[in-house]
């Protein structure tokens, strides 16, 4: 920790995500992963997810 009663950003953004786990569940994040991704998908189309996993096949 930063200071005695203090925490740093990355402190605090780790304790609101085990907050937010501990009152919705899991079942929350997959739900919020799906809307992120079909979000992604309307905005960049089929040919953007093409371009990365052809990124990733590079690896």
């Amino acid at each position: 920790m930063a200071q005695k009663g203090r925490m740093t950003v990355r402190e605090a953004g780790q304790k609101g995500g085990r907050t937010t786990f501990k009152k919705h569940g899991p079942e929350f994040y997959e739900s919020i992963g799906k809307k992120g991704g079909q979000a992604t998908s309307k905005k960049y189309g089929h040919g953007f997810y093409e371009e990365i996993g052809h990124k990733v096949d590079k690896k």
